[in-house]
């Protein structure tokens, strides 16, 4: 019995009836032998962190783009807390972490630079079905490895997918919006508690809105600090799921999940579409597209950039432009953007 092998018997013995088992995985699209110490799930997990992808999320807009400050959260840090209450759930409900972490890890490897404005603007200049979520398949099918993907077990690649709600519910009552592993619809969760929670203490520090401001009844219900909502969050979730008719389902108490909720549509109002923010968007929207636009226009700089983001090998398929321009708008991070911007628009003294 090799390492893995002794890992996956712990798995057996530990983990819930409800958890997946790394031994049990439905296997990845392209076969491969097995690692002799690491799990499937283990392995998708380093595979993500030594991504090209994964280092780019550190220059990538959470809500405010390229911030200044040294504290405010990036895509990076956002990713990073995610996976950290996804582990912390389901640790206290005995499920797979290795798992649960390595979808945590991956969930928005294809986010767009300049946060939610990026992926509208996407929206708009390449095609309406264009998603972050989808994006984020197509980084680690297609597009890293150099065009070779990163060939992920069909359990996080699903995570992946099924993590974004937009502005839908916290938990879907649509069984083809939730993932089949509980570990997938933990991360979905995970991902509202963490922003809900960052992106009001990032919109106080920016002075966007005012402690005063949040809403009385989130901060009896929840807590005033961030280290107060989490715990309240989680400990909701871990205490109100419970097991019916055999299947383990994720639920939290009408009060939290009702606060939850009025905390969201209190950041969309004052915080995601306030003048200070949708004003950045407006800049960002403009830059995007024109850069778009230059990509497709002059084929001799589009292929030098390529080569820059380590992108060239991943029109091999011989996609239409538009795809692969897309691509690499979406791959970029923000001052990436902006520099490449600078250097095409601006005019650069020649004395």
């Amino acid at each position: 019995m090799n390492i893995r092998e002794e890992f996956e018997k712990r798995e057996k013995d530990f983990i819930s009836p409800f958890g997946c088992l790394s031994a049990e995985s439905r296997g990845r699209m392209k076969k491969e032998p097995l690692c002799p110490i690491r799990t499937a799930f283990q392995v998708d997990r380093d595979r993500i962190v030594y991504s090209n992808a994964f280092r780019r999320l550190k220059y990538k807009t959470q809500v405010f783009l390229a911030p200044l400050g040294d504290e405010y959260r990036t895509r990076m840090t956002h990713t990073l807390e995610v996976s950290e209450i996804a582990r912390t759930i389901a640790r206290a409900m005995r499920l797979n972490e290795d798992l649960t972490e390595a979808i945590a890890l991956g969930h928005d490897l294809g986010h767009t630079p300049f946060g939610h404005g990026g992926e509208t603007i996407l929206k708009e200049i390449y095609s309406p079905d264009f998603t972050h979520k989808e994006q984020s398949l197509r980084v680690v099918d297609v597009l890293e490895n150099n065009g070779q993907g990163l060939n992920l077990t069909h359990e996080v690649r699903d995570g992946i997918l099924k993590h974004s709600k937009g502005y839908g519910k916290i938990i879907p009552d649509d069984p083809n919006e939730r993932a089949f592993t509980i570990e997938g619809n933990v991360v979905r969760i995970a991902d509202i508690m963490a922003y809900l929670n960052h992106d009001l203490d990032d919109a106080i520090r920016s002075g966007v809105i005012s402690r005063s401001q949040v809403p009385d009844s989130c901060v009896k219900i929840l807590g005033r600090t961030h280290s107060e909502r989490a715990n309240s969050m989680i400990k909701d979730l871990v205490f109100s799921t419970h097991v019916r008719k055999g299947k383990l389902c994720l639920e939290m108490s009408n009060e939290v999940y009702s606060s939850m909720t009025e905390l969201r549509e209190f950041l969309y109002e004052k915080v995601y579409r306030s003048p200070q923010v949708h004003g950045e968007f407006v800049k960002a929207k403009k830059i995007l597209s024109e850069l778009y636009t230059c990509c497709l226009e002059n084929e001799k700089m589009f292929k030098r950039e390529l080569k820059a983001m380590n992108m060239e090998a991943c029109n091999y398929n011989k996609q239409p432009s538009e795809r692969i321009v897309c691509d690499f708008i979406a791959s970029m991070t923000d001052r990436y953007a902006l520099d490449l911007y600078e250097k095409i628009f601006f005019p650069s003294p020649q004395f």
